[in-house]
Parts: C-alpha cells; sequence; structure tokens
C-alpha cells in the first residue's frame, strides 16, 4: 500500500534519516516507537506529504487515503456543535443531505415532477451513502470516547485542546481513511477512552500507523513494531513486548559477531606488526591488510537502557499519618465532584489516583496538597513535606535559565556534581547541563521539572500525568527513581504499564466518594474484570428469568432442554 524505500532527510545538512526503508500494507497494526527528537512525527510528515524527502521516494498505491491526527490539530477552532464537526467525515452525505432537504422545501411552495424525481434520486444516493445512520455512528464514536451525550450540540470552541484533539480524532475515525496515523493519541484520553480506542483500532478494516510511549496500548493494538533508530527504520514483526525480546536476543547476537570480529581483527593487526619486516611474509601481510580494509565493520551495541543511580533523599521521616481527609464535599456550581468524602494517606503508601476525565482527580491532587477550598476537613501529619508536580510546572521554568541554574534556584542545598549526578540520572550529561530552558523540547521540559520536584527533599510527593511528553526511556527513568523512593506518593495517570510498576494502592472517584482498593494495578484491573463478568452473568440470569415468568403468564410452556 505504502512504500518507504531508501529515505534520506536532512535538517541543516544533519541526516534524520539516511537511506531508511519500510513498507506499510493493508490491515497492518504498526507502532512507531524511538526516543523523543529521532523522527517519528517527522515520518509521518513525510508520508502525508507536508514535507519532502531529501532523496529516497515514498510510494502510495492510487486508492490509499490517508488520516493524519497530529499535535497541529489542538489549536483548531469552530462554532459549530462537536456533532456537526464529527460528522464533516460523511462529507458525500452531509452535502446530499443539505440538497435532499433544499429540494423538499421547494416542493413545498412549487410541486413539479422533476422535483420529485430528483427528491428520489437523492433519497436513493442518501441511502446508498448510509446517510441515515451517520449521526448514529458519530454519536457512537464521540461518546465513545469520553463526550457525555449532553456534550455533543456544545461548540467545539468551548472544549480544551485535549478535548478539541478527541473531536478530530472522532472524525477521524469516522472517515475510515486506508491508513490512519496517530500521533500520541493516548496523550488526550482517560483510561475507558483508551480500553474503547483499543478495541475499535483492533477492529478497524484499514492500516494504523501509531506513533505512542504507551507500552499497554502499544502491546494490546500494534501486530508490527518499527523502531527509529540511527537514522534508520528498524522493524520487528509483533507488539511492543516481542519487540523488548526480539531486540535483546539480536543485540546478543550483534555483541558477539562484534566481540569476535574485534578478536580477529586484533589477531590480525598482531600478524602485520609481526611479519610486515619479513619479505618471505610480505604478500600474507599485504592479503591480511586489505581483507582489513575491506571488513564491513559490525557496530558495537549501544544500551540504551537508562538506570537511575541517584537515590533520592529527604531530611526527615513523616509521621504515620501523612494527609487525611474527612467529609469533604467539593463542588463547582451544580457539578458536585466529591460530597461527604473521606480517605487517608499513611506513610509508605504508594498511590494511583485513575479514572475517566471529568471524576475530580486533578481537584483531588490539589485539595490533598492544600491548594483547593473545600467543605469538611483536611489535616495534614507530622513532619510532612510535600511537593507537587502538574503539566503546568513546565510552564514556570525560567525559560532563560540554564538548565542547572534552573535546579539550583530549587532550594535543594545541594552540590553543582550532586545537581549534575541528579541531571545525568534523566539523560542531560556533560554540556547538556548549560543549555537553555528555552530551547528544550516537551519531554526534556518535563524531566527537568521532575527533577525539580525528585530533589525538593520532599517526603510527600503529588504528581499529575507526569508521564506525559516522555519517552520510553525517560519514563523508565521515573519508574525507577519511584521504585526506590522511600517516601509517600500519590500518582495520577492513565498511562497502565507506568502505574503497575509503582503502585501498592489504587484509588479511584466513584459516586461521589473516594474508594480504595488495596493492591496493585494489574489486581485491581483483575477484581475490577471479574466484576464486571458477575455483573453480566446476573443480569443474564435475572433476563432468562423475567422471559420464563412473562411465558408462564402468557400460558406458554417453557423451551425443553435438549439432551445430549
Amino acid at each position: 500500500m505504502i512504500s518507504v524505500s531508501d529515505i534520506t532527510y536532512l535538517i541543516g545538512g544533519r541526516p534524520l534519516y539516511e537511506n531508511a526503508s519500510m513498507f506499510i500494507r493493508p490491515k497492518d497494526r504498526i507502532g512507531l516507537i524511538g526516543l523523543n527528537g529521532k523522527g517519528k512525527t517527522t515520518l509521518l510528515r513525510l508520508i502525508n506529504g507536508d514535507i519532502q524527502v531529501t532523496s529516497g521516494s515514498i510510494s502510495k498505491s492510487n486508492d490509499c487515503t490517508i488520516g493524519f491526527l497530529n499535535q497541529d490539530l489542538l489549536s483548531y477552532q469552530s462554532d459549530d456543535a462537536i456533532l456537526t464537526v464529527a460528522m464533516e467525515a460523511f462529507r458525500d452525505a452531509v452535502e446530499t443531505q443539505r440538497q435532499l432537504e433544499k429540494v423538499i422545501r421547494q416542493l413545498e411552495t412549487e410541486y413539479s415532477e422533476d422535483l420529485v424525481h430528483k427528491l428520489s434520486q437523492l433519497q436513493e444516493k442518501f441511502e446508498q451513502l448510509d446517510g441515515y445512520s451517520m449521526q448514529a455512528k458519530a454519536e457512537e464514536v464521540l461518546e465513545g470516547i469520553g463526550f457525555s451525550t449532553s456534550d455533543l450540540h456544545r461548540p467545539l470552541r468551548e472544549f480544551s485542546g485535549g478535548w478539541r484533539m478527541r473531536v478530530m480524532l472522532a472524525k477521524l475515525l469516522l472517515e475510515r481513511p486506508s491508513l490512519l496515523m496517530l500521533d500520541e493519541p493516548t496523550n488526550h484520553l482517560d483510561l475507558p477512552s483508551i480500553e474503547w480506542v483499543e478495541n475499535y483500532l483492533r477492529n478497524y478494516d484499514g492500516a494504523v500507523l501509531i506513533v505512542s510511549h504507551d507500552r499497554r496500548f502499544l502491546d494490546n493494538v500494534v501486530t508490527k513494531t518499527v523502531e527509529v533508530t540511527n537514522q534508520q527504520l528498524v522493524t520487528y514483526e509483533g507488539n511492543y513486548s516481542y519487540y523488548l525480546q526480539e531486540k535483546e536476543i539480536r543485540q546478543r547476537i550483534q555483541q558477539n559477531a562484534y566481540e569476535n570480529q574485534q578478536q580477529k581483527i586484533r589477531q590480525t593487526e598482531r600478524f602485520t606488526e609481526r611479519f610486515r619486516a619479513k619479505a618471505a611474509k610480505a604478500r600474507q601481510v599485504q592479503s591480511r591488510i586489505k581483507a582489513l580494509e575491506r571488513m564491513e565493520r559490525v557496530e558495537e551495541v549501544v544500551n540504551d537502557v537508562a538506570v537511575v543511580n541517584f537515590r533520592f533523599h529527604f531530611k526527615q521521616q513523616s509521621g504515620r499519618m501523612v494527609v487525611s481527609l474527612k467529609d469533604v464535599t467539593k463542588a463547582y456550581g451544580d457539578l458536585v465532584l466529591l460530597e461527604k468524602a473521606s480517605a487517608t494517606i499513611e506513610r509508605g503508601d504508594k498511590i494511583a489516583l485513575i479514572g475517566a476525565n471529568g471524576k475530580g482527580k486533578s481537584t483531588l491532587l490539589r485539595i490533598l496538597y492544600g491548594t483547593e477550598p473545600i467543605e469538611g476537613e483536611r489535616t495534614i501529619g507530622y513532619n510532612v513535606i510535600p511537593a507537587f508536580y502538574a503539566q503546568h510546572q513546565l510552564e514556570a521554568l525560567q525559560i532563560d535559565n540554564e538548565i542547572l541554574d534552573e535546579l539550583k534556584q530549587a532550594g535543594s542545598g545541594k552540590t553543582e556534581q550532586e545537581l549534575r549526578n541528579v541531571l545525568g540520572c534523566f539523560l542531560f550529561s556533560d554540556d547538556d547541563v548549560y543549555k537553555k530552558i528555552k530551547v528544550l523540547s516537551g519531554g526534556e521540559k518535563s524531566r527537568v521539572a521532575l527533577a525539580k520536584t525528585l530533589i525538593s527533599e520532599a517526603n510527600f510527593l503529588l504528581l499529575d500525568e507526569p508521564t506525559n511528553h516522555l519517552d520510553s526511556i525517560s519514563e523508565n527513568i521515573l519508574i525507577q527513581a519511584l521504585q526506590q523512593y522511600k517516601g509517600s506518593f500519590i500518582v495520577v495517570s492513565h498511562n497502565r504499564h507506568f502505574v503497575s510498576q509503582i503502585a501498592n494502592k489504587i484509588w479511584y472517584i466513584e459516586d461521589r466518594q473516594i474508594k480504595e482498593y488495596p493492591g496493585t494495578y494489574e489486581e485491581y484491573d483483575y477484581w475490577l474484570r471479574n466484576v464486571a463478568r458477575l455483573f453480566k452473568s446476573r443480569h443474564r440470569l435475572r433476563r432468562r428469568r423475567h422471559q420464563k415468568s412473562q411465558s408462564l403468564l402468557a400460558g406458554k410452556k417453557p423451551p425443553m432442554k435438549k439432551l445430549h
């Protein structure tokens, strides 16, 4: 369907891609992965035709259509209702509907056979385009990705950038192009919406190319993984977990080949040095020198799995109780998020706060931190030193500061070498620490803000979506930092892999109350699925009993069971 053949793409004379190739076939489910800044989004733009390759070619079949969800769509504005915007996916059907309405209005004042014939033709076309079900389809997709029924007729302009991105995702899904390209689609979705999109993409008729750092999402959707590394596109025929296993095997084989080749090179060099001056061995020496020159060198494997070797300390341990809420009520006008809710965080708790958007997770974090006014009681424990991380922390960074100076101003009292060690853990090494904040990418700014939070010597961390904009290595660094953290924390996240690695308790908001599951995310997920299965089983049983009673009331005998 699409062939990317030996492409080279230069930025300022530096190759982002060099003789790179990949193929996209119908019904492929491809995860495009790699570190931030390696060119994943650039590849999507090259395939979409927004920019042109320096050399090589990208060829597409004649019937190939492309739908591209990119971060630029965050700024899209419209006064139309979101249902209307989503239904733009059915352009032909919408235009036919407009013509139908126009003809019907004409028939009200001027009846003619020609207009009746035209109406009949338009109705037939509208039916062929499945126009009578387009609104139902749009409503299903919009509600699937998190919009309530009452939201559907609100203007797009009223929604935040993340919710506008969901509308554009819905529109693309409804267009059903041959190739659907999604750039970090889960960044703006909550957990129920992510699971809905996963199911939708698994059953999608066309091909899908996804840029994502969400491991669980990739595992559940993709069947092929393409890694952007060393200006190349390396393909693995499986999902993300398969990629990790296969890459380890390939690297082991490559490292063995590299070491064997290095040993052969050393032996050859020793031979040439030893016999270079002997005329009898001159031909052999020259032959081996030429063999060395012709040898295709095997690259040494560079391990890109970062390991945190810095332990985050704090000066004083908190008391047993960290923070307690009692009979807390929080409302915004008619919207009541919490009503006489109570909860307690104790020393050593590592809590993941999960659930759908709009339930009040970020509000609850601010309540726990003490910056959100409430009705009820909030009690902070003895010796508790909190630190809060949220996306707005990126905006609070001083853009003209160098990275090292930004950390010095955090007031931790650490020496410059200690701060450099911390920055090294977050992939800022050597002269990187002197980069200005204003030249950093979104992911790099996130790492700086997280580093500032973790060096604050707080013994209670509150983290709101900390993995947004982080690549897999940076996410792994944060996981390791939190695993070795000796204090308490509560994290809001929709990243299931991240949550499964760091939490020993799960919180969620239900019926305006704070509910707790005393276990890991994997245990919680297993419990939740069993509850759902039990609910469905009881529902089926009640329905069968109802049908049986209705049959008896109607004087019918219940159907006989067949004996086998």
